[in-house]
């Protein structure tokens, strides 16, 4: 065994034996702490698109104004992500997500005093955009690799379907809100939420296994927490480095740009500006959203539970392709009375995000697992680049024409390119995508 070989091994060498685990191994507890931090954090992020109508009524903004801010949220919410990969790995998990959550409940409370459009781009887009962007699909990552040896792609879904069943629970309830009491209640009611989280996750949330003397669920030997000291910036910007160098990584960022451009950029930020547009109130549009939330609940833990089983580019291909005929479908929908949205919300909800878990899993076979997360962070960012780019166009389109019907089918369009783009990951070796070797990357 080589020297390098030998120094790896040393921490593991210097644990104590895996205490057994009780009936409940606390996987799962940190696991469920996880799902509410991620409920709320994507509740907190989608809450602007039941507010675009409430501006627009009373500051006059336009819609390619307000959608400005929501974009640049959508943009951070993404861009955060590798680096949030690495800011956990330094200072671990219960710090980070608390200082997330503190961040988000002094933004979104500090939006109710807002009167100018900087101030809704200063708060809303960067502010709130960079503490949901530490509590995004990254953290759900994470805590599936360092906690889970089985069923980890099963966990993985649940969690990221926790984004969607956050518009499940804010979205409807927060619409009766903004009718009732005014948008600037809404401000205040999702300060408080993300507020009260955080004694929850000082009590409950550890940041690995071994901490306790566990093992991972599903496996008997403990796992080291990896050694060294590389700044969080540089070990996220190594990552990256290595991504640029693969064409998997473009592959996989492609394909999930227009995930995001196709989903909580488009859909999630417009569908219901765009219900009101054809006559449906905002309690009612909201509605259709949270049904989307339940069935995405549904649709990304099944898609955890395929990728377990079989080849994720195939998966993807069927997602992509299916999500792309719903989108091209939508516009003539709103001929159809609500009924044809509802049949909308249903199909599309299935399929909302459950390109996560596969997505996930190609990233790790292709970077190694260790690496999974972080490489994933990158891989998001160009999700919530493409979000963001549909946030913007897609407001930009509708105060230029009228309405949303080219942005509809456009997005339909390009889910069925990134179904034919799925097909060619993995074509290649894996050493072409190979992050440098001697576990460098690794970060404390």
């Amino acid at each position: 065994m080589s020297s390098s070989s030998q120094g790896r091994a040393d921490p593991a060498a210097a644990l104590p034996p895996a205490t057994p685990p009780a009936r409940l191994h606390y996987a799962w507890v940190v696991a469920a702490v996880t799902f509410v931090v991620l409920l709320v954090g994507a509740g907190i992020r989608a809450t602007p698109s039941i507010l675009i109508v409430p501006w627009e009524r009373e500051f006059g903004w336009s819609a390619a104004t307000i959608s400005l801010a929501i974009a640049l949220n959508i943009f951070l919410y993404g861009m955060i992500g590798p680096f949030a990969v690495a800011i956990i790995e330094r200072f671990g998990l219960r710090r980070s997500v608390c200082t997330a959550l503190v961040i988000l409940a002094v933004g979104t409370a500090a939006t109710a005093a807002m009167r100018t459009p900087w101030q809704m781009i200063l708060l809303w887009g960067l502010v709130v955009g960079s503490g949901t962007g530490m509590v995004a699909n990254v953290l759900g990552a994470t805590i599936a690799g360092r906690w889970f040896g089985r069923h980890r792609g099963l966990v993985l879904g649940i969690l990221t379907a926790s984004s969607a069943t956050g518009q499940l629970v804010f979205l409807p309830l927060l619409a009766h809100v903004v009718v009732d009491h005014g948008w600037r209640a809404v401000s205040l009611a999702v300060a408080a939420a993300a507020l009260a989280l955080v004694p929850l996750v000082l009590l409950l949330m550890r940041d690995r296994p071994a901490d306790l003397g566990l093992a991972r669920y599903g496996e008997t030997a403990l796992q080291p927490a990896p050694v060294g000291g590389v700044n969080p910036a540089r070990r996220a910007l190594m990552g990256l480095a290595a991504g640029l160098r693969s064409r998997d990584f473009w592959l996989l960022s492609g394909t999930f740009f227009i995930c995001g451009a196709s989903t909580n950029g488009l859909v999630g930020t417009h569908l219901i500006p765009a219900c009101i547009d054809h006559g449906i109130p905002e309690v009612t549009a909201a509605g259709l959203l949270a049904l989307m939330g339940l069935c995405d609940l549904v649709g990304t833990t099944a898609s955890g539970w395929l990728t377990d089983r079989f080849d994720s580019r195939r998966l993807l291909a069927w997602y992509y392709g299916l999500r792309g005929l719903s989108l091209i479908f939508l516009p003539y929908s709103f001929d159809l009375s609500f009924y044809g949205l509802s049949l909308f919300a249903v199909f599309y909800g299935l399929d909302w995000i459950a390109t996560v878990p596969p997505t996930v899993n190609l990233a790790g076979r292709v970077f190694g697992e260790e690496n999974a997360a972080l490489m994933f962070g990158w891989i998001a960012a160009s999700h919530q680049i493409g979000a963001a780019s549909a946030a913007w166009l897609a407001g930009t389109i509708r105060t230029g024409t009228g309405d949303y019907f080219g942005a509809f089918v456009a997005a339909g369009i390009l889910c069925l390119i990134a179904a034919l783009m799925a097909l060619f990951i993995g074509a290649r070796p894996r050493i072409e995508a190979a992050l440098p070797a001697g576990g460098q990357l690794r970060g404390a």
